[in-house]
């Protein structure tokens, strides 16, 4: 029988072993195994049957992942999606407002006031928990109704594959799996299924950064906050005539920032508190194929948009309730909202924002999508800006102008908008995928981590941020 001290020994060597033979032993294992794997195959098999797709296959693989056209083709491509999402979900988004918010709103204010329900309830019910679903619906639905079936037939076509290969080595820089690049992709639609989609990574440990990381992805209910507040204040600042650009560069200068810190991040991690050997990724590019277009598109709207969707809702529903309460709840003359947007004014002023957006991102964590909304409606109350809504009663006005003077009205600046979207950017996850994270991980620790770093990540950026800006 071997004894402990053997044992021991034997540990220590392997461990000091394991260290010595360097970080590129891995790799060039699985790259000997794979040569000797093709030099066996190309003397005893014969492809002459496939000979031309292959040989075309080859072809399409040397520009799509080369050095020179790899990353700019992979950037072009997933630009056209986002472009496409952002661009085609504005008409779809406006007909369900037309319908949850124009039409059904007053509908259902008429109805209440029809059958005598008290003005409480109406309020709780009506301005609080059906406008807070209705706008998650409005603004969650078009976009992802679009992205997922795009995303999910490249991923059909076997272009994503190609993706994960342009960006292993980054990935692996930063101590984290080149398969991250996959559910990084994912995020940008939701952060909800961006940590679902971390399953196809096999190490426990990246699998953990790709889901701590993945709220740097800007998801569908953020990229609304994003347009907006860039059309707003950054296209304000250029002639007229370079306006669009201005705001487009901004919005996307926001996602590579987020890419940047999804790096930076794992990177940290990788120093820190999950220490490891960055795993082989072996990836076999597979043949290109035309997509199976409608068992894509339905999949893609069953398994990923509806259940997503229906997340949202549930956690929206709540939202809008509270929303509505600390409005209409007074403590002497003032309400809730109000007492709590002045105790947090001052510490919004530190970080180049004020009370309003704070106090927005607080009872908004079910749903970024109902951000803007009740950014607007506290806004109206605290400022006792003329012609807006009743209290607590989120609304969203009809032209950018016009949102844009109500936060003007507000007090806003150019800082508080900068401020805004990198806040936007860094700051916890929404409920949804905070659920979804301790699904997956079924641990408190690592669900907590990864709502809290982004948050104290915002904090410390847009405090520097704004003391930078001031000095100057």
């Amino acid at each position: 029988m071997v004894n402990k001290n053997t044992i021991d020994n034997i540990i220590a060597l392997s461990s000091d072993l394991r260290w010595k033979i360097g970080d590129d032993f891995h790799d060039g294992l699985a790259e000997g195994i794979y040569a000797d794997a093709s030099e066996i195959a190309n003397g005893s098999v014969s492809i002459d049957n496939e000979k031309k797709r292959f040989r075309l296959d080859t072809k399409i693989d040397k520009i799509v992942t080369s050095k020179t056209w790899g990353f700019p083709i992979m950037f072009m491509i997933l630009g056209v999606i986002l472009w496409l999402t952002i661009i085609g979900a504005n008409y779809p988004s406006a007909m369900l407002a037309n319908l949850l918010l124009d039409n059904m709103h007053p509908a259902l204010k008429g109805l209440a006031s029809s059958i005598g329900m008290p003005l409480w309830l109406d309020g709780f019910l009506i301005d609080g928990v059906y406008l807070a679903v209705a706008w998650v619906i409005a603004v969650m639905l078009p976009p992802m109704a679009i992205f997922f079936p795009m995303f999910t037939l490249l991923e059909d076509f076997g272009y994503l594959p190609r993706v994960a290969f342009n960006l292993d080595y980054m990935f692996k820089k930063s101590g984290a799996h080149g398969k991250q690049a996959l559910t990084m992709s994912m995020g940008f639609g939701c952060n909800a299924a961006g940590v679902v989609a971390t399953r196809i990574i096999d190490s426990p440990r990246e699998r953990l950064i790709a889901i701590i990381t993945n709220n740097f992805s800007l998801c569908n209910g953020r990229w609304p906050t994003q347009i907006l507040i860039a059309t707003i204040f950054i296209g304000a600042v250029v002639p007229a005539s370079f306006s669009a650009i201005a705001s487009l560069s901004a919005v996307i200068g926001i996602a590579i920032l987020g890419i940047f810190f999804m790096f930076f991040t794992s990177w940290a991690l990788t120093k820190t508190v999950l220490k490891g050997e960055v795993s082989t990724f072996n990836l076999e590019l597979p043949p290109y194929r035309p997509p199976r277009f409608w068992k894509t598109v339905y999949t893609s709207l069953i398994d990923r948009t509806i259940i997503v969707l229906w997340r949202a809702i549930l956690f929206a529903a709540p939202a809008g309730a509270v929303i509505w309460l600390i409005s209409n709840i007074y403590i002497g003359n003032e309400s809730i909202a109000t007492l709590t947007i002045n105790s947090l004014d001052g510490f919004g002023f530190l970080l180049g924002m004020n009370g309003v957006i704070l106090l927005a991102y607080i009872v908004a964590i079910p749903a970024n999508e109902i951000v803007i909304p009740t950014i607007l409606m506290l806004t109206v109350m605290a400022s006792g800006i003329p012609g807006g809504e009743g209290a607590g009663v989120m609304f969203e006005l009809d032209s950018a102008n016009a949102t844009g003077d109500i936060l003007k009205a507000g007090g806003w600046t150019l800082l508080t908008a900068v401020n805004l979207m990198l806040f936007s950017l860094l700051h916890n996850p929404c409920s949804t995928t905070i659920y979804t994270i301790y699904k997956e991980t079924n641990s408190v620790k690592w669900t907590t981590v990864a709502s809290v770093l982004p948050v104290i990540m915002g904090v410390v950026i847009t405090f520097l941020v704004a003391q930078v800006w001031r000095l100057f």
